[in-house]
């Protein structure tokens, strides 16, 4: 296994390819990932960066803390952006359009061809993304307050958006003929914003096995869908010399277990990733760790790797790694919990990060006209919530084919930088009090489907539900919904059993004016002013007697 390995480090280092993949590398890989499993059944040995993070959970578990920047930052977006964004039909596009039942399927047959003539290799041969501007999109971004951004690496389309070395598939070779991913961590980095990416493609073994069916009736029924395509049926056609299980990876039965040169493939394609692009963050779409029915390894090896790299950037480990449905407590010790459309109900021990979206994970273009995306208030009530309980959000902005955003996400962004400029310092760089608020929706919310509560409450908050942060001596204590009324802070009352400290001062973000309030028994009640300088969540500083 480390002679195996060992070799592909030489040759990778031999020939590094700028402007595609170099046909005897890519034939070199293929023949050293297609090995026998019983070559690669020792798992201990996958290469890893030197460093003093070794692939177990006891030296994560002993050596990991998560860093400043992420603890400070709360607020990250996030491109879920690929070839999946070209037909701009929502999720999952590259597995639905092989589903008859699917609206994919009936929407890729008339505007593109059946998937046994034009399958999800040839929508990628199409995909330009003609317009992308990073340095714009980055820009409103930051605006609007984010202080990191994440692009995707891959999805479970195993189209990888980087110059890979070990995916023939891959956004510089084929398609916009572009380095996604090193456009927007130039982008990014320019702006002072930390970088990171998403993995998903460890799930396109089982993901794509639609792709070798065909269809049950009509005029096509038992033709094979390309999903079984080989690199012999690439003569003459545009694709000639790929080879499509490169990107299907359908060269298997049905409800087979992935194998060892597809789990040894991908962890090189993430390896090359962190080595070539450093990223400070490592998100994987995965429960615990990637391939983790397969080996433990692969994931264990991925952290040390990340970390270990990071360390030797800056002279410590900067880097997190997220994963998803960490239960264990000791994981998250190790990793940061990650939780897709939810939230954590609590304050928790360790800082974790809720990923969502303002519509679809991948661009729908029927989401823009129909005007349905989240609106900056649930945005920002949503942040609000998830910071006052040690969290951070990583929120999706869905991008089109062509690389740009749309109107109504632009307003959305505008929004938010607006409602930052005023209230960003009870946000960033906070700490959760001794309890994460108060109110009617402080608890008992609808479970989500990931673990923790639905990122969005079906009732809507109201200006009774405060949420709390600090930053050093001062409290900040938010409404999450604009007060028409005096606000009842009853925490905060003489006679609380949360605090029993004296109010010294109360302000309002925003505004210079003096306020009207009283410290009473049963809480501290603030007179609202009659303009408030934000049209959704409102803040209050208050400063204690020493």
């Amino acid at each position: 296994m480390k002679t195996r390995f060992a070799t592909l480090d030489k040759e990778k280092t031999m020939k590094k390819h700028r402007a595609g993949i170099c046909l005897s590398i890519a034939l070199l890989t293929s023949s050293l990932l297609a090995t026998s499993s019983a070559q690669t059944a020792d798992r201990q040995s996958l290469p890893i960066t030197a460093g003093a993070f070794r692939p177990s959970w006891q030296s994560l578990q002993e050596q990991f803390q998560c860093p400043d920047w992420f603890r400070d930052a709360k607020f990250g977006i996030w491109a879920h952006w690929g070839a999946q964004c070209q037909p701009e039909q929502g999720d999952w596009y590259a597995r639905n359009m092989y589903v008859p039942s699917h609206s994919d399927y009936k929407f890729h047959v008339q505007n593109y061809g059946h998937p046994s003539q034009f399958g999800f290799k040839d929508v990628i041969h199409v995909w330009k993304a003609q317009n992308f501007d990073p340095d714009k999109l980055i820009s409103l971004y930051k605006r609007a307050g984010a202080k990191y951004f994440v692009a995707m690496a891959n999805h479970h389309c195993n189209f990888d958006n980087f110059n890979s070395k070990y995916q023939p598939w891959n956004s510089v070779a084929i398609g916009p003929k572009k380095d996604l991913v090193g456009m927007w961590a130039a982008a990014a980095r320019q702006q002072g914003l930390r970088f990171g990416v998403s993995s998903h493609a460890a799930r396109a073994w089982t993901w794509y096995e639609v792709a070798q069916g065909s269809d049950k009736d009509g005029p096509r029924a038992g033709v094979p869908y390309d999903g079984k395509l080989t690199k012999a049926d690439g003569k003459g056609q545009w694709w000639d010399g790929l080879d499509p299980q490169d990107l299907y990876a359908q060269n298997h039965p049905i409800g087979a277990k992935p194998d060892a040169a597809y789990c040894d493939k991908f962890y090189l394609r993430t390896k090359q990733l962190i080595e070539d692009y450093k990223p400070d963050l490592l998100y994987f779409d995965d429960s615990v760790l990637p391939l983790r029915s397969i080996s433990e390894n692969y994931g264990l090896s991925i952290a040390a790797d990340l970390y270990n790299t990071s360390a030797q950037q800056h002279g410590r480990n900067e880097a997190v790694m997220t994963t998803k449905r960490l239960e264990d407590p000791l994981h998250r010790k190790s990793l940061v919990w990650d939780i897709e459309r939810g939230k954590s109900e609590n304050i928790e021990p360790f800082p974790w990060q809720t990923d969502t979206c303002i519509g679809s994970w991948h661009y729908n273009r029927d989401l823009f006209l129909k005007h349905r995306y989240k609106t900056a208030g649930m945005v920002i009530t949503m942040l609000v919530d998830i910071v006052s309980k040690n969290g951070n959000l990583l929120l999706s902005i869905p991008v089109r084919g062509d690389g740009t955003i749309d109107e109504d996400e632009t307003k959305l962004l505008e929004s938010m930088a607006a409602w930052m400029s005023v209230n960003s310092e009870c946000i960033f760089g906070t700490r959760p009090w001794k309890i994460c608020g108060e109110g009617p929706a402080t608890a008992g919310q609808e479970v989500g489907r990931f673990g923790g509560v639905s990122d969005t409450p079906k009732k809507p908050f109201t200006a009774a539900d405060i949420r709390f942060t600090t930053k050093g001596d001062t409290l900040y204590a938010i409404c999450l919904a604009v007060p028409t009324t005096d606000v009842r802070i009853v925490s905060l009352g003489k006679d609380s059993k949360v605090s029993s400290k004296t109010v010294a001062a109360v302000q309002l973000l925003g505004s210079k004016g003096k306020l009207d309030w009283a410290q009473r028994s049963e809480a501290l009640v603030i007179q609202c002013p009659a303009q408030l300088p934000s049209e959704h969540a409102v803040a209050f500083k208050i400063a204690f007697a020493r």
